[in-house]
């Protein structure tokens, strides 16, 4: 197929467009949100081929894949086609609902010929989607391969923009970790934390968006992986950190708990118990080690990309029927 989508989430996006189709990204100049095309930082297929918006119009498409509210009247100012009528469509779903939860509708509640695809069950019960019918494909990563050697006893946490989104990301949990272990903050935008309140430079060590293979191995000399998020799907980086081969330790909110088993790590509300954990293996080079290796076990397992290729094939090919 022809497949029509925006790169919105960088990590999801590498994954959906490792399947055999063709994938057309639209180009602004300048990039800008609603047309950044391929990706800068990760490693992306020919296959994935950027399109200026102004030839959208001419270029045949079989089937679109929205992410955002205002995607599908792009898809109809840039194509004249209206998604779910003219065009089968999709809309993806890669976020928790933000408002008055759990009763808030979802975008693309009630609209004619749409598809939602939730990316956790969790997002699935808790979005209203009205008479949208639903369905739940969950996160699938390319392996990155068992790089885990934990030579550096300190944890680490991936995060973009922590100084925007705050409490959702956990960035005021930040310092209670860093008193305990030094800890190394990777992403974008991590640099802001060095003017944020009550962030120790000595204890907190920020890496800027580095690009996804360096951050993977930067990522794998470090003992132990800490997930504080309050509020969002289901951090790919987590699971990443997981194939690599780290022991996880993570807030029990939304799908965290189901995606760290037992003996894959330490999931907990209780950010005490986290500290503990934490310590745990920072102290301990082998329980991490044995964790980490049944960390990766558990991730190949629920979350490998062949099961989200073969899903999403799927999916797609009922779309389009």
């Amino acid at each position: 197929m022809r497949i029509l989508l925006w790169h919105v989430h960088g990590s999801w996006t590498t994954s959906f467009v490792q399947g055999s189709h063709t994938y057309l990204l639209p180009v602004t100049e300048p990039r800008g949100p609603d047309g950044l095309g391929r990706a800068r930082t990760w490693d992306w297929p020919r296959s994935a081929i950027e399109v200026p918006v102004h030839e959208l119009r001419s270029t045949p498409f079989d089937v679109v894949v929205l992410q955002r509210p205002q995607d599908a009247q792009l898809v109809v100012n840039w194509t004249g086609l209206v998604p779910g009528i003219d065009v089968p469509a999709v809309y993806v779903e890669h976020n928790t609902p933000q408002q008055d939860v759990p009763n808030t509708p979802h975008p693309a509640a009630g609209h004619p010929g749409l598809l939602v695809v939730h990316v956790t069950d969790f997002n699935d019960l808790f979005w209203d989607c009205g008479s949208t019918p639903t369905t739940v494909i969950e996160h699938g990563i390319v392996d990155p391969g068992e790089r885990y050697t934990g030579e550096i006893a300190h944890a680490a946490v991936v995060v973009n923009d922590p100084v925007r989104r705050g409490r959702v990301t956990g960035t005021d949990l930040l310092p209670g970790f860093a008193e305990h272990a030094p800890l190394d903050v990777f992403g974008m935008r991590v640099n802001a934390l060095r003017h944020h309140p009550g962030f120790p430079p000595d204890r907190i060590h920020l890496h800027e968006d580095l690009p996804q293979d360096q951050m993977h191995t930067e990522l794998a000399r470090r003992r132990v992986y800490v997930h504080p998020i309050r509020w969002t799907s289901l951090g790919l980086s987590l699971l990443e950190a997981m194939q690599l081969g780290m022991p996880a330790v993570a807030l029990a909110t939304t799908e965290a708990a189901r995606a760290v088993p037992p003996g894959a790590g330490v999931v907990s509300p209780s950010v005490a118990e986290l500290h503990e954990a934490m310590c745990a293996f920072i102290n301990d080079k082998e329980l991490a080690r044995e964790t980490g290796a049944a960390a990766r076990e558990a991730a190949l397992e629920r979350y490998g990309l062949k099961r989200f290729l073969e899903r999403w094939d799927q999916v797609l090919a009922e779309v389009s029927s």
